[in-house]
């Protein structure tokens, strides 16, 4: 299938409460029809992985094809151009937090693009960087993560999040419970940082989303006894 014909297709599941929803509360942009998750997913099972319509959706600039795009990307074959790209444009939703982070911890770049979105000076690929650092530690095994990396990304949280861009911080709190979550040899110090930091507020729009205490999200975690059980993928 073409991307014009996807997007004939997406055109009539959008609906009109979801895409005000959208609008109002998570700053999505036009264009984009407000079609649900559920419907996408639905697409996404049927094409399962297509490397250039992928490329081709992203492009259409539509928020409904982007997400998507996210969803049936053969994540092995994305270049570092592909990724930049990907990033530089998403801009609302959940584009930068979910889609693009997504797709890079899955490709053989995204350490590297990881660490080089964390320096931009654009919010939304700053927080791409951050959530790209979730996703990495969700589903990387230990003994091929970087420790002390991490934990130098952990204590740059504590100098630095109070002063980040609103789209930033939550982001980097969500790195710090990752880390505490997944990285068992690190759950501790994750905690330590966390409660140095104190409580992390942020203006996230119109909507009830908060910034949950690190220390608290990670001790849950450890309750029930699930602090290192990785993920089998980033997506979901």
């Amino acid at each position: 299938m073409t991307a014009k014909e996807i997007l004939n297709e997406l055109k009539p599941l959008g609906k009109e409460s979801y895409k005000r929803v959208l609008s109002n509360n998570h700053g999505v942009k036009e264009p984009f029809f407000g079609v649900p998750v559920s419907e996408l997913k639905k697409i996404q099972k049927r094409i399962k992985k297509d490397y250039q319509l992928a490329l081709d959706l992203y492009d259409t600039g539509n928020y409904d094809a982007m997400y998507l795009a996210g969803l049936i990307a053969d994540d092995a074959r994305m270049t570092k151009a592909d990724l930049q790209r990907w990033a530089d444009k998403a801009d609302g939703g959940a584009l930068s937090g979910a889609t693009v982070p997504w797709v890079a911890a899955g490709s053989p770049h995204g350490r590297e693009m990881a660490l080089k979105w964390i320096e931009s000076e654009k919010g939304q690929v700053a927080a791409a960087g951050w959530a790209t650092l979730v996703s990495l530690v969700s589903i990387t095994d230990d003994a091929q993560l970087d420790l002390a990396e991490l934990k130098r990304l952990m204590q740059r949280v504590q100098r630095t999040i109070h002063q980040a861009p609103d789209a930033v911080r939550p982001k980097m709190n969500g790195f710090l419970i990752a880390v505490g979550s997944y990285v068992k040899p690190l759950t501790d110090f994750a905690i330590q940082i966390g409660e140095e930091i104190g409580p992390v507020t942020a203006d996230l729009g119109d909507n009830d989303c908060q910034i949950p205490s690190a220390p608290d999200y990670i001790r849950k975690v450890q309750k029930r006894g699930a602090v290192g059980k990785k993920r089998k993928s980033a997506k979901c």
